[in-house]
């Protein structure tokens, strides 16, 4: 717990690369031990694949990890049912599966101090009022709520005087929208919303009715993915102007996360590039052979973070596409990892990497329920 509490106790960016990474190997192996002393189905797993703890505790590439799509399909955790605080479930088409992750108090905890650390070297210390794109109905059940709900639940706490801007039929309330921008005349305000729906909800529909509002003063928050945005031929640079020509908006960030490491967000800086906190790290593995690949080269995002306490998340194969830009030396001056996501994963290119390792993960765990 000593690297943990040290990982936790500096300020945010602010370690150096080979200071972080040694901090997080040694806590991220005790969380391999944890995991596999007290959930069945990744105990197996690694039995299955011959893991060995690594000599060297410094090299995190040697870390296992499982592919993300498996807690679409097996029930992984690493607590009894009634430390079960509440259940995230992934975003996902409607009939295919979603994963479920199990949350318990300690982890829950991890994650709101995460966040907090994140958040606030972005925004400052004090709450501000929140202008949330979305409507009211989609944070009601707290104790299972989907990778949406946990996004907003978990933002809101940075702000005050919260306002929903969607009623529960996701039309923009732009009335009561601009009652709202009034009231906090020359005030921060935050905004926070998921890309496609500031785009859809609140962008274009500002933009119908030919009305005007000015939140040159705001700050504004989002991510979720592109897919749907990419399809419209919309990138961020153009995100971005549009949201500045409507709004008057300057501070725009963009970040990467996922429900099954909650807490654990990288945030876009001023120059285009995602940073990793403190207490995660991210590599990029070649399609191919699995290994991790140098600055500059694209390939599969493995996250790793040592948020998650409750079910073996703390290792993920992501199917995303990335590249590590450096460490240390962004322009920005914040320290650590940088990187930028460049696209998803072609399912047939998925399918036809042969003896892929997320492949004997799967079948490993096939073989274990037999």
């Amino acid at each position: 717990m000593k690297a943990l509490e040290e990982l936790f106790s500096s300020s945010q960016y602010n370690l150096n690369n080979g200071k972080k990474i040694s901090l997080l190997s040694e806590e991220l192996i005790d969380l391999t031990g944890l995991h596999y002393k007290h959930c069945t189905v990744y105990k197996r797993i690694l039995d299955n694949l011959g893991y060995k703890v690594p000599a060297n505790t410094e090299v995190l590439s040697e870390l296992p990890f499982l592919p993300i799509e498996l807690f679409k399909t097996a029930d992984i955790k690493s607590i009894p049912a009634n430390k079960v605080l509440k259940i995230l479930t992934s975003s996902g088409t409607t009939g295919r599966p979603v994963s479920r992750i199990a949350i318990d108090a300690e982890t829950s905890l991890l994650q709101v101090k995460a966040l907090a650390s994140i958040i606030t070297s972005y925004i400052g210390s004090r709450r501000l009022p929140m202008i949330i794109i979305d409507t009211e109905k989609t944070i009601r059940n707290k104790s299972s709520l989907s990778a949406r709900g946990a996004g907003l639940v978990g933002l809101s706490n940075f702000g005050r005087d919260h306002f929903f801007a969607l009623d529960e039929n996701m039309n923009l309330k732009i009335k009561e929208l601009k009652e709202y921008v009034r009231k906090h005349k020359n005030e921060r305000i935050l905004i926070f919303g998921f890309t496609f729906m500031v785009w859809e909800y609140l962008l274009n529909s500002v933009k119908n009715t030919g009305q005007e509002i000015d939140l040159g003063l705001g700050i504004l928050i989002h991510g979720g993915g592109w897919k749907k945005l990419a399809e419209r031929s919309v990138t961020d640079k153009v995100f971005k102007s549009e949201l500045s020509r409507a709004f008057g908006l300057k501070n725009i960030y963009n970040f990467y996360g996922m429900v099954e490491q909650v807490g654990s967000i990288y945030m876009e800086c001023e120059h285009g590039y995602l940073h990793t906190p403190n207490f995660a790290e991210v590599l990029i593995r070649d399609y191919n052979d699995w290994s991790v690949l140098p600055y500059g080269r694209a390939g599969i995002i493995q996250t790793l973070s040592v948020l998650p306490r409750s079910y073996p998340g703390h290792s993920l194969l992501t199917d995303d596409i990335g590249v590590v830009a450096g460490a240390d030396n962004c322009k920005c001056g914040r320290k650590g990892t940088y990187f930028t996501v460049t696209g998803r994963v072609p399912k047939a290119e998925l399918r036809g990497c042969s003896d892929t390792y997320a492949e004997n993960v799967m079948n490993a765990e096939k073989r274990a329920a037999v």
